[in-house]
């Protein structure tokens, strides 16, 4: 009978334990890495978009147009809507950026760019081909390292290192990346050069996180190119995610239409 006196301390003693032992279980650098891709690419979307790109000369340029999105960002096609000397241009870009096509409506000609051409300026912008279509690129094109936590933008979050693999493609030689450890949206990310690690081209900054459809959404992401010295300011204007879009969407014909 004096045993069972001691069952319910037993008990709670074991599920203290257990309890603790689960908050020690620590999260990896590729499990972070695929929230964030998970997160930043769901399976479909729809959106209107405005891009203003302050040059050297501190002159603005702005552009608006749909933006199309499938297969969790493997395939990507953007219509200009504004100004009027781009208005009907189409960029399609599949297997998350390798293939790229541009549209041009004066000629109604379709042009291929080279495999490179990812790692040009998108419409003479501070976002490449690359950082606009390359879905799953943090997954395939680096390998990532956990180097802690730290407070940025206000928010506590988890910074992470990625290295290039040796048989990537990307133009970043690596990233770091500073990521909202509740919505897992990096707040933050510096590209370091291609041929150059320690050399910071790029700082890319999301704000505004707004969630639409269930999906953290940031509404406004800047470009700052640090060797330039100019941004590229993106903002979305309308977005939803439950949306359907055929295939033939993605495609030389899509393009015209």
């Amino acid at each position: 009978m004096k045993f069972k006196k001691y069952i319910p301390f037993v008990f709670f003693i074991g599920c203290f334990c257990m309890k603790n032992a689960s908050a020690q279980v620590t999260i990896t650098a590729d499990t972070i890495i695929q929230k964030v891709t998970r997160v930043m690419n769901p399976a479909q979307s729809k959106a209107k978009m405005k891009m203003t790109i302050m040059t050297t000369s501190r002159k603005t340029r702005t552009f608006v147009y749909q933006a199309y999105s499938k297969n969790h960002g493997e395939k990507t096609l953007m219509k200009y809507l504004e100004p009027k000397r781009v208005k009907g241009q189409a960029i399609l870009m599949l297997n998350n950026a390798d293939d790229i096509w541009v549209y041009f409506p004066r000629t109604r000609r379709v042009r291929k760019l080279a495999t490179h051409a990812k790692k040009q300026k998108m419409e003479g912008s501070d976002f490449s081909y690359e950082d606009m279509g390359a879905g799953n690129a943090f997954i395939d094109e680096f390998e990532s390292q956990l180097l802690g936590e730290k407070k940025r933008e206000g928010k506590l979050c988890y910074k992470l290192e990625l290295k290039r693999k040796p048989k990537s493609s990307s133009g970043y030689s690596r990233l770091v990346m500073w990521v909202d450890k509740e919505d897992f949206i990096p707040l933050v990310i510096d590209y370091y050069q291609d041929d150059d690690s320690t050399l910071l081209e790029k700082q890319l900054v999301l704000s505004d996180i707004e969630v639409i459809d269930n999906i953290p959404t940031p509404m406004q992401m800047v470009m700052f190119n640090k060797l330039d010295r100019t941004r590229t300011d993106m903002e979305f204007l309308e977005v939803t995610y439950k949306v359907d879009l055929g295939d033939d969407l993605f495609t030389e014909r899509g393009m015209k239409k």
